[in-house]
């Protein structure tokens, strides 16, 4: 792939983070949709073995579009350019888990083909709005010497910034990378990246595990590829956060059901 250029900011991270505005901390509680009853679901009260194994975690794998980020990172870059509607209809799909999260991918960055120049301003102009609780639940995480990761299938390019802000370290982020031309110019995703396919969060998490041999590691997400990350090889508890999107199919499979980072943080002890 000769000419390309594979990012902007993996090699000089902090170079670019001088030229973005501080990313946006909601500062309200996040709250259960209205719509939605948690008496239906049994998993909101962890168990004690549940209880007792998020005490003992020494890696906790966060997903970032509607967890640790308040938006779907790719639906507000396509709105930013011009293609919000048709984009966020695809994200949905890929979410559910009804189409193959690869095909899905291509299909929504074919709507807009965002070029280098448009990324820049959108992080510029629209920089991620970082879920309330997150930076104080990764804070202690990381003070308790837990190993924190972000395992997205968003963009480095907007990743970056957001690890950067908590002081996780780059090299803990599993995410896709957008690829431009010499001018620019929009030319696809590096298909090598595991998240870039369906199954890829369990791959990525399998990798971590394999290197580092955690003993007990917690993925936290809120979408059906982060339930799939709970897998032999991978995490051993998949807690669900919907204090952003409520995915009911995938609530009512999980371990362990919140909807603030506040409840995470508060059973750490």
């Amino acid at each position: 792939m000769a000419g390309l250029i594979p990012e902007m900011a993996i090699k000089h991270p902090v170079a670019v983070m001088k030229h973005l505005k501080p990313l946006s901390v909601v500062a309200s509680s996040l709250q259960p949709p209205k719509s939605i009853s948690i008496a239906q679901f049994s998993n909101t009260i962890p168990s004690e073995e549940v209880l007792n194994f998020w005490r003992s975690v020494d890696a906790v794998c966060f997903d970032v579009d509607s967890t640790v980020c308040l938006d779907e990172g790719i639906d507000e870059l396509a709105d930013f350019c011009g293609a919000g509607k048709a984009v966020a209809e695809w994200t949905t799909k890929a979410m559910s888990g009804s189409v193959p999260f690869e095909e899905a991918l291509a299909a929504r960055l074919s709507l807009f083909n965002p070029s280098l120049s448009q990324v820049k301003d959108f992080l510029e102009k629209r920089p991620p709005r970082i879920s309330p609780g997150i930076a104080e639940l990764t804070k202690k995480l990381m003070a308790q010497n837990i190993d924190v990761y972000l395992i997205s299938g968003g963009f480095r390019q907007m990743i970056n910034p957001v690890a950067l802000q908590l002081g996780i370290p780059l090299e803990n982020i599993f995410a896709n990378q957008l690829l431009f031309g010499s001018s620019g110019e929009f030319v696809g995703f590096d298909s090598k990246e595991p998240t870039s396919r369906s199954g890829g969060k369990a791959t990525a998490v399998q990798q971590i595990r394999k290197v580092h041999d955690y003993k007990a590691l917690v993925m936290i997400g809120d979408g059906a590829t982060d339930l799939e990350a709970k897998k032999p090889g991978g995490a051993d508890l998949f807690i669900c956060f919907a204090g952003v999107q409520m995915r009911e199919a995938v609530a009512a499979k999980a371990d362990w059901l919140v909807f603030n980072f506040e409840e995470l943080l508060t059973s750490m002890s």
